[in-house]
């Protein structure tokens, strides 16, 4: 055996910076996604039901490698690029939404970690490399600062993933900071240091688990927080500015990782439509089939392009992430801006293609053994997350085009 790698070495010309994933790599884990749909198509009634992923998904997930796409490689992470992940996430989705979900959102949670400090990543992956990470960025607790670190406080939702992860990243607001830049920040917690309340009772991506987690006066050592604002300016505390997975400007990331979920509804949805059209009668009709309807027929079309239209945008936005975390050339407010915009357009196309989807099969989408009827939950759901927001996002980018930045948001 040869000599222990250590995570602080620079990485190998094999293992190192693959911002732009090479694309059979990223064809081979879209591929290892693709062989476990229907594992996770069995599961996903289960996992809706139980309000949980099932560990046998987790477990398939891991052996495949998906859930370490954002790790570095320092850690035996595939160190993966975010149009990979937006792939991954769109084959997964066409299983199971919530899977695909939890899937997007451990793997997005482990690339805030490659933002922080060589001690923090250290913490989370030195003697435990699988770790997995849940999190919530929204600043809903407290951390006052001791000697040495912080005590953190408060209570974090939702969290997805939760009941499968080992650390926790959490937002939280310094109240002694002022207008300085630590005054919001993000820390890292292990999960045995929190309670989990079980608090997600909703209509759509049940299985995601997203509960509240909480946290009383706990110690944080000062080199696991991480100012937003500088991440925002993405000024990260990570010593390896040349893994350029890295260098991704933090909201656009945060913001995308959760459309990949989605383009997979999408997807299934359509899929579905071209399944069972030829399959049935349209009723009242002289059509012996609805796929001999010009009516049907529309409706695929305008389905197909819909969900074509979301993986467009949200694969632009992601190509153009990548590109820039290559060359180290951080996109500009405008950029950000447009970026923003395509996050929600890629999430109000998916949606309204599941919409027609569901006209088109007729009050029969709506039964409980019709998978249709969960995806369309699980669609409406996840298009309305508010990092996403597909109005907000017009705005900011409206404004941009008129050159007015930063009146909505800082999270641009």
């Amino acid at each position: 055996m040869g000599a222990p790698h250590d995570p602080h070495d620079p990485p190998s010309p094999r293992t190192g910076d693959t911002t732009h994933a090479p694309r059979f790599v990223r064809s081979d884990l879209v591929a290892r996604a693709a062989a476990l749909r229907p594992l996770l198509a069995v599961n996903a009634d289960r996992a809706d039901r139980e309000r949980e992923v099932p560990a046998e998904n987790i477990a398939a997930l891991a052996g495949a490698g998906l859930l370490s796409l954002t790790r570095p490689a320092r850690y035996g992470g595939l160190q993966t690029d975010l149009r990979t992940l937006l792939e991954v996430g769109r084959e997964v989705g066409r299983a199971c939404g919530s899977t695909a979900w939890v899937t997007s959102l451990l793997n997005g949670n482990a690339w805030f970690v490659g933002l922080f400090p060589a001690q923090a990543q250290d913490d989370v992956w030195a003697a435990t490399p699988d770790a997995l990470v849940a999190g919530v960025v929204t600043p809903s607790g407290t951390a006052s600062p001791v000697d040495g670190g912080y005590r953190v406080s408060g209570r974090w939702a939702p969290a997805s993933g939760c009941a499968h992860a080992d650390w926790a990243v959490l937002g939280v607001k310094r109240p002694d900071a002022g207008d300085t830049p630590d005054a919001v920040g993000i820390v890292l917690v292990p999960m045995s240091e929190l309670t989990v309340e079980d608090t997600w009772f909703v209509a759509g991506m049940r299985g995601t688990a997203s509960n509240t987690l909480v946290g009383d006066d706990l110690f944080v050592p000062a080199h696991r927080f991480h100012s937003v604002p500088r991440a925002v300016e993405s000024r990260y505390a990570t010593p390896f500015t040349d893994e350029a997975l890295y260098r991704a400007p933090f909201v656009s990331v945060a913001a995308l990782v959760l459309t990949g979920p989605q383009l997979g509804l999408a997807a299934a949805a359509v899929d579905l439509l071209l399944e069972k059209a030829p399959q049935r009668a349209l009723t009242m009709t002289g059509y012996t089939t609805q796929a001999e309807a010009p009516t049907v027929q529309l409706a695929a079309a305008r389905a197909a392009s819909l969900a074509d239209s979301a993986t467009l945008h949200a694969y632009r936005a992601a190509d153009d992430l990548d590109e820039a975390a290559r060359t180290g050339v951080s996109p500009g407010y405008d950029a950000r801006a447009r970026i923003r915009m395509d996050g929600g357009v890629a999430a109000v196309h998916a949606r309204e293609a599941v919409r027609v989807v569901c006209s088109a099969q007729g009050a029969s989408s709506f039964s409980e053994s019709n998978p249709l009827q969960r995806i369309w939950r699980d669609i409406e759901t996840a298009s309305r997350h508010a990092v996403l927001n597909p109005e907000v996002a017009a705005e900011i980018y409206g404004k941009s085009l008129f050159g007015i930045r930063g009146t909505v948001t800082a999270m641009v």
